[in-house]
């Protein structure tokens, strides 16, 4: 049942991803009217925004977008940092939007941030635990290996829940400036797309998140159904 269960996840998983980079791959074939790049539309935003000390770098791969709070830098992918696209006017200013949160001290961002060592070493306890599922049924693993399962379970779900409100918030930020900025979005049409992309985005954290839920409730009702057995 548990693997069905993580099969599940995992197909519902795919498709979203593979909706999410099917539209992102049409909004980055969609040119921006405004001709600005994404570097641009970060540097713009983040001065916009009185923001000095936070550096744009492009990093390898695809869809390796990110904000790192650490070292304080807007990290965008080739296609994004180079692109004058409406994907890539949209993932810039998203990622700024986590900039925006930092220098706001928004809560839900430093809640996140300070989870991630911990959510590390649960992740790292977590594939060693399903890559023995593979081999053997939840009954063999015992019960003390069970709770540790759960345990590091219930922090990777925390941490997933956690980014759902941070992830939105970014987007809303990024499309509040852009809808701001006509100079970048010249039409009510370039926002829309802009808000299609970010949606898709997010509904990967969203399918994450619950996928993380459904584990979550899957362990625990194995771990308690042991220790009603054992009475």
């Amino acid at each position: 049942m548990g693997i069905i269960i993580f099969i599940g996840i995992a197909i519902v998983s795919f498709l979203v991803q593979s909706r999410f980079k099917s539209k992102f791959r049409g909004y980055s074939e969609t040119p921006l009217s405004s001709g600005m790049s994404g570097r641009d539309i970060a540097e713009k935003m983040l001065h916009d925004h009185g923001i000095h000390d936070v550096k744009i770098l492009s990093s390898e791969g695809s869809l390796t977008d990110h904000y790192n709070p650490a070292d304080r830098t807007v990290n965008l992918s080739p296609e994004v940092y180079s692109g004058r696209s409406i994907a890539a006017a949209a993932v810039a200013a998203h990622e700024c939007g986590h900039a925006v949160q930092h220098a706001k001290a928004y809560s839900w961002l430093q809640l996140r941030s300070a989870m991630v060592p911990v959510v590390n070493i649960a992740s790292n306890l977590l594939q060693y635990v399903f890559m023995f599922l593979v081999f053997m049924s939840f009954s063999a693993m015992g019960e003390p290996m069970l709770w540790i399962a759960l345990c590091a379970m219930m922090v990777v779900t925390v941490f997933s829940v956690i980014t759902l409100p941070v992830e939105f918030d970014a987007s809303n930020r990024a499309l509040a400036w852009l809808q701001n900025n006509k100079s970048i979005m010249h039409t009510s049409i370039e926002l829309t797309q802009s808000k299609a992309a970010l949606w898709w985005a997010a509904m990967t954290y969203v399918v994450a998140a619950l996928g993380s839920v459904i584990q979550l409730i899957y362990l625990a009702l194995t771990v308690f159904g042991i220790g009603r057995s054992d009475d």
